[in-house]
């Protein structure tokens, strides 16, 4: 069977696929993009969950997915639109077949002009198949390559997780993870290097004898040994190298574009955190409405308070317990197990004392403060989770002698800075009272 692609009948076959594989084309485009729009929202709330839990690592995953889900979207599009425009153009040819330039009676001028630059209607079929087949083709490339970037930032994250967190130059590992990142960052630059000069690294004869054992070992690190023969068909056609070039400043303008909005105000840009003047609505969680609203660092429970307590809440963040550390370092652990971990681990909170946990949450309430206005309101705040499972810390503050109307909510915390402890304002929430 591995040697059928050599066989006539086969050969043949191909042909017979490659003249009908327009049906599959728009078969797969349309579920695709049907999967696409439905996946869309999922991811970004999920990539807006991983940013406010501060979580880099499914925050680069989820980049790159909404990357992947964006190409695929604007090309299939594109590729459906082009391809009805071909269908539209064969049911025009079969009725009224070719241009016939002379029966338009316009002056010799135009009559040439049209005639070399429009040319014939098959000619003009023709190229619409080639970019739809090729638009249809760098689809998928273009998500390989999405892949190849992240499993080379991924490789280099684990090289330096693995090897450099946490040892110092007494460990021979540490030295072993230098080489590596050394080895990975230099090859990723000749590999992008050679990528945008498409081949250049491979055509010198010396440069290529140093640069192949590179090449060898970030084929296998970007997986490019699956899709490498759909990039060098690519590249040994010029229409098809053209389009792949013309597409990447389109990508980067859609990017570009994504980021614009509409600015109302000279002093304001409407997106700011809460402050004296400005109120976010993600610091008020009854406002979190849609799906993909988080809190903002810090929130209270609503912006009109009419109970007579309020709820504030703290996102919990990897920079708040290495701040704890600062503060009480025999709270620090030998062994530093935040990341990926597994239910299965051996080591998890349970190996924790409650001494320790009784002792880190009184850390965390020295740090943090809670002011109304300018009167320092006593805390106790306890770990919890919202209901849209953000992590954090809670606590309750009585406010029923407050008088009725504007009142600002502001959360500090304490800082070290070199032998300094500093104090400061983590959030200044506007509200309301307005008591039953």
């Amino acid at each position: 069977m591995s040697q059928d692609y050599n066989k006539p009948t086969f050969k043949k076959l191909l042909d017979r696929l490659q003249e009908e594989s327009w049906q599959l084309e728009l078969l797969i485009s349309g579920f695709a993009i049907f999967g696409l729009f439905s996946a869309y929202p999922n991811l970004e709330i999920a990539y807006q969950h991983a940013q406010n839990e501060n979580n880099i690592f499914f925050s680069i995953v989820m980049i790159v997915a909404l990357s992947a889900c964006s190409i695929l979207i604007f090309n299939l599009l594109l590729h459906v639109l082009l391809r009805g425009l071909w269908i539209g153009a064969l049911g025009l040819r079969y009725v009224s077949g070719d241009i016939e330039y002379d029966t338009l009676n316009y002056s010799k001028r135009f009559n040439n002009y049209l005639k070399r630059k429009v040319g014939s209607f098959d000619r003009y079929i023709g190229r619409l198949e080639n970019y739809c087949s090729v638009i249809f083709a760098i689809s998928f490339l273009l998500i390989f390559y999405m892949l190849a970037i992240a499993l080379t930032f991924g490789a280099i994250a684990f090289v330096v997780t693995v090897f450099l967190n946490n040892h110092t130059f007494s460990d021979i590992s540490t030295y072993f993870g230098i080489i590596l990142l050394v080895f990975l960052t230099i090859g990723m630059l000749l590999t992008f290097i050679d990528f945008i000069t498409l081949g250049f690294l491979k055509k010198k004869k010396w440069i290529s004898k140093l640069y192949f054992p590179i090449y060898w070992c970030f084929s296998i690190i970007t997986l490019s040994f699956l899709y490498r023969p759909l990039v060098y068909n690519f590249l040994d056609h010029k229409f098809g190298k053209r389009l792949s070039l013309f597409l990447v400043p389109i990508y980067i303008l859609l990017v570009w574009m994504t980021s614009l909005y509409y600015n109302q105000s000279n002093y304001f840009n409407f997106i700011e955190p809460s402050g004296q003047h400005i109120s976010n609505s993600l610091n008020y969680e009854d406002m979190l409405v849609d799906d993909s609203d988080f809190i903002q660092n810090i929130a209270i429970n609503s912006k009109v308070i009419s109970d007579s307590y309020i709820k504030v809440f703290i996102v919990f963040d990897k920079s708040i317990e290495d701040e704890i550390y600062k503060f009480n370092p025999k709270l620090k652990l030998d062994e530093d197990t935040r990341g990926i971990t597994s239910e299965m681990s051996s080591i998890n909170s349970g190996a924790i004392s409650d001494a320790l946990k009784s002792e880190y949450m009184t850390t965390f309430n020295s740090l943090y403060s809670v002011e109304i206005d300018t009167i320092l309101y006593k805390t106790d705040f306890v770990l919890g989770k919202t209901v849209k499972k953000q992590n954090g810390f809670e606590t309750y503050i009585g406010v029923k002698n407050l008088d009725d109307g504007k009142h600002i909510l502001h959360v500090k915390r304490k800082e070290l800075k070199a032998s300094d402890t500093l104090s400061k304002t983590a959030a200044s929430i506007p509200f309301w009272y307005y008591p039953n």
